[in-house]
Formats: structure tokens, C-alpha cells, sequence
């Protein structure tokens, strides 16, 4: 959620963290700012908004030096206005914080009667008080961080600048993720490596616990236990190319876009095309044939590819599978055992209830597996083997080529836990391997539907309420469809099963609502068309997202038919969804709403 950055560096920081600030621009805010240190003094410089907000206040009174620390902030405690931006300032310290501190109440009540001048609503300028009244007892900027860490409960990154310390900035992090970047005489505090990549490729990424002091000459690294601790340096394969949404209006159309290009690259990892066969990498730590159940877990978006990889798992490996959304899945207590594989699936990594749920099956003896598209992430450093999605960085809040991506990724690992479970022969594999090597071709020709959607869409850009239905794999595509719809132009949306229609949607509807029907025509297609029955003798409008031979069944019963290539139902969720995908942008396009960015939302979702 929060994006932050540090640098102690050599020349002029205020456009440094402003332009580490507008790569973090992704993960979603309300409000930002910048506190630099000038010959020995803190300045500060925030504003309500985007980052433009920001740079008009720079610009109109800015500040030196070349020590600086900078945030965007996504509102939990407090509106987002000014005065709870970050930085804040208590006495002789800023702090920048990403995450939640639990017992502020509690803190807050304390210093309060200490005379403390509070002057935001957030949980986060208590630490700076905190920290500051330890530095009136004497004590040294890092003596003072390491007796209030310990007082804090909850999830955090922190970044502390300090009066008069214009070679030391303190990092901290205790479930939400904080990186140090190594540079040529400088070093950097980043939220991930998408903000140190203008600055530096050698990162350190600090491990849950760790806190960590930085100096223009090296850096310092304690654990949770305050001993000094060594951590790894790795190249980052972030790109410092600033994201640039080419020729598209927005980046979530860029990243629609690209999906036949990613698809090919994701799958390329996983398949072998001149053997027809699924290669794997890491599958070998899995052992699938003495499996007793494959458990997944995930929220939003990935937790609809959970759902859709759930059907492949049972069909084609015949592996029980078990679902969960991850922020119940970590306090219902499920029985985990050393015959079970655990699966999570995060676009970011960073996903604090996954990482949480993954940290429970990790205690329970379970193996460890992770479908994510950031390699040096927490979720995939903790997992004991990875799946990484090649969908590269995707900006736009609602998730789409990462989500095409992660179904790619499991549609192999299922083909590939068949061979290995013996309930797929040799050539039924290859069959479905053929199938996946279609995929990129199909997604271009889906894409070519996109002026047909942008014309429905304005009519359904009116609508107050939308019914989404679908059968087998659709079902959660109907789910998808619903949220997208739902963040994008915050039109109420409900994706349900087709087959519950009767037991109670249909009581909503009337000739104001619009039904989008996933269908293919496959084996459960004309019970689907006997749901459409129901929705037009009730005046629905119905919207069918099916092929060819579905639209001749249909017989005319939909108002608005989009019509894509026929294919085999293995692949056919990930091809649709790019239309769902479209519907829900252009939807949101037409009524004017912050497609990127939309209201209340963030990326990387890094607190409960």
C-alpha cells in the first residue's frame, strides 16, 4: 500500500524522492511528502492528492539538502489530508510508515499526558514521539529506535530521518517489506526494488524483524533480537525505466494489451513446445504423487485463479484441492500436515494475509509453494519453491495480466501434477500442452473484440446494478467480472454461479438489469441457456460473452452478443477474461472514474 523511499545521497534528494515516489504511484495513495535534512535541519513539504500536488508545493517553496526521506500514503487512520501525510515530525525526528500500529490508542494515550502536541489523526506520529522522547533522555538516534521498537504491535516498515544527522537514516520492518540499496557512495530505503531502481541494482531485503542503520558508508543490519546480523546482496532485475504507459490512455489498457506477449513469455518458462511437454521448474520439490490435498490460498483477484485452478487440479490430477481467501484462512485453524502442499498465490509478494497463511502451513510441516510475479518478494522468499508469473510490473490497481499470468502458471503446474500423479497419459498431456501453446494467438484475437465491447459498455455505463453468471471455470470468471466492475466504476456488481440463479438473484431481476453471461458452448451450455431463458422472460438484458456455435444456440435471446473463436474449456477462462477485463475498463472509461487508481484501493495490500 504505502510507498517509501531514503536516501542519503550526494546531490540535491527532493527530486530524487519524488521520482522514486512516482514509481511507487502503483501500490495506490491519497495524499504525499518529503522531509529533507539542510545543514543540519529537518524541512518538510507535503500535500493531499497526487504527486503533481506535491510538486506544485516544491515548486512553489522548495527545499535542500541531500539527506531526505519521502512517503505516499494510502488513509487508515485519519482522512487524507495534509496534516496526516507523512512525513511526520515530532521534536527532532521523521518517520515514514507503511503499515498499522495496533496498540496506538494505547501509546498515545501515554505521551499525551507526557505533554505530547499531537497533530494528526494516524497511528504513525506516535513512533516519531516516541522516538523523540527517548532522544531527550540523552540516548543515541539508534539506541533510541531499538527501545521503542519493541513497544509497537502490529504490521510496519519505518523510516527515520534525524535533526542534525545528515549521514544516518534507520529502516525497520516487521511485516511489511522494507529493502536497503547499496550504491556508489549513497544508500537507499525502498519499499520494493521498483523504488530503488532509478539509484542502484544491489539490494539487501531486510527479514521480518530486522532493523537496519544507514550511513553513506555502509549499513548496519539487526534482528529482531537486536544482534548484528549479515544479509544477502542480490541484483535486482528491476527495470530504472520510469513506467511510461506508451500510446494507451491508461496503464491497465497498456497492460491489456500485453497480454498476449507476457502469456508467451510465461508460458515459455513452463512449456517445452518441441516436446509437447510441461516443464516445471521446482515442481520436483513438490511430491505430487503421495499428495493428500493441495491447499490454496489468496485474496481478490488471485483468489479468483485459486478457484479456476481448483477445477484443473481435480480434473486432470484428480488432486483434492481446498480453497480459502487467505484473511480467513489464517485464523480458522485447518488441520495442516506434512502430506499436504500449501499454495499461495500474490501478484506483489507482499500480500500481508497471505504471507500470514503461509507462515501457518510453514509451522504445520507443509510444503511450501508460491505463484508470484516478483521474484525477490517476502512470499517468495519464505516459500520453499516458486512459480513466478513473467507478466512484468503491472501499475494499474485492478489486476489483469498479472491474473492471466497466474492462470497460465497453474493450467501447467495442474497438467504437470497429472503426469506426475499418473492420471494423465503421455498424449492426453501433450494435447493440453498444445492447448496452452494456442493461448497467446487466441488473446490477440480477443483483443481485436475491443470496439464492440467499448460500444456496449456505454450503455452499461448507466446501470446502477449488474448480474454476473457463469458455470464450471466461468463461475469464478463471473466473480472476477463482478469485482472488476466494481473497482474500476464502482457500480454494484455480483458474480454468482449460474446454477444458483433460481435460488434468489433472480428476484432482482427487471428490465434494469443488465445479466453478462460467460458461456462457451460447452458440456454445461444449454443449462446455461435455460438460465438466459429466465433472465429474458423477466425483461433482463442480458450481455453473453460466448463463440460462435454459442451465439447460434442463443437463438437471439441476448441483447449484446460478443463472440470469440472456439477453443478447448482448459484454456478458455484465461481467454475470457480479457473481455471481462474490457467490459469493466471501458465501463469505467465512460463514466470518468480514476481507472488506474481507482478511489479507497491500493496495489499491494501490505495490512489486514
Amino acid at each position: 500500500m504505502c510507498g517509501i523511499i531514503g536516501i542519503l545521497g550526494k546531490v540535491q534528494v527532493a527530486p530524487r524522492l519524488v521520482d522514486a515516489l512516482k514509481r511507487l504511484e502503483y501500490r495506490g495513495y491519497d495524499s504525499s511528502g518529503i522531509a529533507t535534512i539542510n545543514e543540519g535541519h529537518l524541512s518538510r513539504r507535503r500535500a493531499e492528492g497526487k504527486l503533481r500536488c506535491l510538486e506544485e508545493v516544491l515548486e512553489h517553496s522548495p527545499i535542500s539538502g541531500t539527506t531526505g526521506i519521502g512517503h505516499t500514503r494510502w488513509a487508515t487512520h485519519g482522512a487524507p489530508t495534509v496534516l496526516n501525510a507523512h512525513p511526520h515530525i515530532a521534536g527532532k525526528v521523521a518517520v515514514v510508515h507503511n503499515g498499522i500500529i495496533e496498540n496506538y490508542l494505547e501509546l498515545r494515550a501515554k505521551i499525551a499526558r507526557q505533554g505530547a502536541e499531537i497533530a494528526s489523526d494516524t497511528d504513525s506520529e506516535v513512533v516519531a514521539h516516541l522516538v523523540n522522547a527517548e532522544l531527550g533522555q540523552g540516548k543515541a538516534p539508534e539506541n533510541a529506535v531499538a527501545d521503542v521498537l519493541p513497544r509497537l504491535k502490529g504490521a510496519f516498515s519505518l523510516v527515520f530521518a534525524f535533526e542534525g544527522c545528515d549521514d544516518m537514516l534507520i529502516g525497520a520492518r516487521k511485516g511489511s517489506p522494507l529493502a536497503v540499496g547499496h550504491g556508489d557512495g549513497e544508500m537507499f530505503l525502498g519499499s520494493d526494488a521498483i523504488a530503488l531502481s532509478p539509484f542502484t541494482d544491489r539490494v539487501t531485503y531486510l527479514e521480518e524483524g530486522d532493523w537496519v542503520v544507514l550511513s553513506h558508508s555502509g549499513v548496519a543490519i539487526r534482528d529482531a533480537d537486536n544482534q548484528i546480523v549479515a544479509r544477502p546482496e542480490a541484483r535486482s532485475s528491476v527495470s530504472a525505466t520510469l513506467m511510461d504507459k506508451g500510446n494507451y490512455r491508461h496503464f491497465m489498457a497498456k497492460e491489456i494489451h500485453e497480454q498476449p506477449e507476457v502469456l508467451g513469455h510465461t508460458l515459455s518458462r513452463y512449456l517445452d513446445y518441441g516436446s509437447k511437454k510441461t516443464h516445471v521448474p521446482g515442481a520436483e520439490k513438490i511430491d505430487f504423487a503421495s499428495l493428500n490435498r493441495l491447499q490454496i490460498a489468496a485474496c481478490g483477484t488471485a483468489y479468483y485463479a485459486a478457484v479456476v485452478a481448483k477445477y484443473w487440479f481435480e480434473k486432470y490430477a484428480r488432486l483434492p484441492v481446498e480453497i480459502d481467501i487467505a484473511s480467513e484462512f489464517r485464523y480458522r485453524e485447518a488441520p495442516i500436515g506434512e502430506r499436504d502442499c500449501a499454495l499461495f498465490i500474490s501478484q506483489s509478494g507482499e500480500t500481508a494475509d497471505t504471507l500470514a497463511s503461509l507462515r501457518y502451513c510453514k509451522q504445520n510441516g507443509a510444503v511450501i509453494a508460491a505463484v508470484v510475479n516478483v521474484p525477490e518478494s517476502t512470499i517468495a522468499r519464505e516459500a520453499d519453491v516458486i512459480f513466478p508469473t513473467i507478466a512484468g510490473p503491472e501499475i494499474g490497481v485492478a489486476s489483469t495480466k498479472a491474473f492471466t499470468c497466474q492462470l497460465a502458471v497453474l493450467a501447467s503446474l495442474a497438467i504437470q501434477a497429472g503426469r506426475a500423479r499418473g492420471t494423465l497419459s503421455e498424449e492426453d498431456a501433450k494435447g493440453l500442452v498444445e492447448q496452452l501453446a494456442a493461448i497467446p494467438n487466441h488473446a490477440v484475437k480477443a483483443l481485436r473484440l475491443e470496439a464492440d465491447i467499448q460500444k456496449l459498455a456505454h450503455s452499461l455505463s448507466r446501470a446502477s446494478n449488474v448480474l454476473y453468471l457463469g458455470r464450471g471455470t466461468n463461475f469464478p470468471l463471473a466473480l472476477e467480472g463482478a469485482l472488476k466492475l466494481k473497482e474500476l466504476s464502482y457500480i454494484h456488481a455480483e458474480g454468482y454461479a449460474a446454477g444458483e440463479l433460481k435460488h434468489g438473484p433472480i428476484a432482482l431481476i427487471d428490465e434494469n438489469m443488465p445479466v453478462i453471461v460467460i458461456a462457451p458452448h460447452d458440456a454445461s451450455f444449454e443449462k446455461t441457456l435455460s438460465n438466459m431463458q429466465e433472465v429474458a422472460a423477466r425483461d433482463g438484458r442480458i450481455i453473453l460473452v460466448t463463440d460462435q456455435a454459442g451465439a447460434d444456440a442463443s437463438d437471439g435471446v441476448a441483447e449484446n452478443t460478443i463472440i470469440l473463436a472456439e477453443m478447448p474449456s482448459l484454456i478458455a477462462p484465461i481467454i475470457y477474461a480479457l473481455p471481462v477485463q474490457m467490459i469493466a475498463y471501458h465501463t469505467a472509461v465512460f463514466m470518468g472514474t480514476d481507472v488506474d487508481q481507482p478511489r479507497n484501493l491500493a496495489k499491494s495490500v501490505t495490512v489486514e
